[in-house]
């Protein structure tokens, strides 16, 4: 048979695909593009793994937790659907591939520096399989499979070039493995191939907006920054994710823009490390920034903010990430930005300002604490001492006094005593901290912690995870209290109280008629999730007047003075809700 034949008999039998996400929103962005490349290729995503003809696991490695999550997700899929080929990726790909290729069931491991090329490598293997296909020698070199073709014979898969000025994953010519030739590994004892090299020479960034499940009509989350230069003690990420690098401020522009037309009205920036988006653009974002600025004079988007802004931007030294903020503004229509995770050091004032001072900006910061001790910041190597941090946290409080402020907090890293958990948690009761995110140190390989003496027992480590919880919880609990009575702007998500939906349907009444409990998600502009009475159309903006705090939610129901349309005029009158 050949070759081009063989490429119509493989797609007439490999249509479907599936792609599980382990981990933070940088992986959940990271298969968002990879389903980009299935379906680029004219596969189907189907709704459950065990339909699907390829499941791609997309794992995390930030913990042993995470390791063992993916390790029993092969043995599930594999239990389920033994058919399919198994693609493990990600961060645990990247660090330990042979581990995973081991695994009964894997077909194929690809890590994190050959991931933008991923449904072509997949698809490429499964094409040059041959009638002895189930023997357990199934290694098939990529050299050789460029040997095979010339050029004339090469098979198309279905990628096109990238559209100018956005940021298409689909993979040009000199981007397929036919051609990029990835280093392939000598693979395990029964030659299961694996895909991993050197992800520090890397210098691509997988993005594709990402859509919750349950609202994928609502809150797209978009990553324009991926890898770390920082070198934390305790984080394993630099190593699967290399060198810091940024989505092109253009590609970024041309995405918003896209979901904008698409309907979308809330849109998420997300990042590894997002304070460090464009240092790697150094060469040519200033000239970018200020010929977006000359291109806009007259045009840009009305209200955004005050002429001569981008020269102060420009003037100022942590200047990047606010450039990105304000060229988002002024040359989309995105109702509202919400700021992902930004680190302590990289919440300069001019950030803050511009966050306080636009009613399009969502008053939500999310600042990484891991520890309120001055010595074990030290031994974590992190680059801030408790008094900057507390410094940032009240600045952002004094410039926003409803917004929600969260952290990231670790217990039982190596050495930690009580004294040092103490003044932690001292630090984090004392502060106006609305949310926190608490984990327990969990030794990963080759990082400096996990050689360093004194590492605290699990039990000790796991008692300090829930008093700090508890405590987070408090916080939250007397933040949501701190709203009843007063009125939200907040963007409705997904219907709930599903039973209650499908009695009113069924009684063919009036939802809210006899069954008044029904309600309707929605999220507020500093991140308050509120239970609003009443059928509601999802991805809408509404004033909403919070009427009570039962069980740990919000109930809300929507002010008679505001209408969808009227949204963008009156958070511009919200001062006293929103700081904007």
């Amino acid at each position: 048979m050949s070759e081009r034949a063989r490429v119509r008999c493989y797609y007439s039998m490999v249509s479907s695909f599936y792609v599980q996400n382990f981990g933070c929103r940088a992986t959940q962005a990271d298969g968002a593009a990879i389903e980009r490349q299935f379906e680029v290729n004219g596969l189907e995503r189907t709704h459950a793994i065990h339909d699907a003809q390829i499941v791609v696991l997309n794992t995390c490695t930030v913990t042993a937790s995470a390791d063992q999550d993916a390790r029993a997700a092969i043995r599930r899929v594999h239990r389920e659907n033994p058919q399919a080929q198994i693609v493990v990726t990600g961060c645990y790909a990247q660090r330990a591939p042979e581990e995973l290729a081991a695994l009964p069931g894997v077909s194929q491991v690809i890590g994190n520096s050959h991931k933008h090329e991923l449904a072509s490598i997949a698809l490429v293997k499964e094409l040059h399989k041959g009638p002895a296909s189930s023997s357990e020698n199934s290694f098939v070199p990529l050299t050789s499979l460029s040997a095979t073709w010339d050029s004339s014979q090469r098979p198309t898969l279905a990628c096109p070039e990238p559209s100018e000025g956005t940021n298409d994953q689909r993979l040009a010519p000199s981007q397929r493995p036919t051609s990029t030739r990835p280093e392939l590994s000598k693979g395990t004892a029964d030659q299961r191939p694996v895909f991993v090299s050197d992800i520090f020479a890397h210098t691509e960034l997988l993005a594709a907006p990402v859509f919750d499940a349950a609202n994928e009509r609502t809150r797209p989350n978009l990553k324009v920054q991926d890898g770390c230069d920082n070198r934390c003690s305790f984080c394993v990420i630099p190593y699967v994710r290399g060198h810091s690098r940024s989505l092109r401020l253009d590609q970024i522009l041309a995405e918003v823009n896209a979901l904008v037309t698409a309907g979308y009205r809330e849109l998420v920036i997300s990042g590894i490390n997002l304070g460090r988006w464009g240092r790697d653009l150094e060469a040519g974002l200033r000239s970018q920034v200020s010929g977006l600025r000359k291109a806009g004079e007259g045009s840009r988007v009305a209200g955004n903010r005050k002429a001569g802004a981008a020269d102060a931007t420009l003037a100022t030294g942590d200047w990047r990430l606010v450039a990105l903020i304000h060229a988002i503004l002024d040359h989309t229509s995105l109702e509202k930005l919400r700021v992902s995770s930004v680190e302590p050091m990289d919440w300069s004032d001019e950030l803050i300002a511009l966050m306080a001072s636009s009613p399009r900006i969502a008053k939500h910061a999310h600042v990484p604490m891991q520890s309120g001790s001055d010595s074990v910041l030290r031994r974590m190597h992190r680059k801030y001492r408790p008094w900057h941090y507390r410094e940032k946290i009240e600045k952002i409080r004094a410039a926003m006094p409803t917004a929600a402020i969260g952290a990231d907090v670790m217990t039982g890293f190596p050495g930690e005593t009580d004294a040092e958990f103490e003044a932690t948690r001292l630090m984090i009761e004392d502060l106006p901290l609305t949310y926190l995110h608490v984990f327990t140190y969990s030794a990963r390989p080759g990082t400096p912690a996990a050689a360093m003496p004194r590492q605290v027992p699990v039990q000790v480590a796991r008692e300090r995870n829930r008093i700090l919880r508890e405590l987070g919880e408090q916080k939250k609990l007397a933040f949501l209290e701190s709203f009843v009575g007063k009125t939200a702007e907040a963007i409705t998500l997904a219907h709930g109280n599903d039973v209650s939906v499908a009695a009113a349907d069924a009684a063919d009444t009036q939802v809210g008629e006899n069954v008044p409990d029904f309600f309707t998600e929605a999220l507020t502009d500093n991140y308050l999730k509120l239970r609003l009475r009443g059928r509601h159309p999802a991805n809408h903006w509404i004033a909403a007047r919070v009427v009570a705090f039962e069980n740990g939610c919000l109930l809300a129901e929507e002010s008679t003075h505001h209408s969808d349309t009227e949204s963008q005029s009156e958070a511009r009158h919200m001062n006293d809700f929103c700081g904007a």
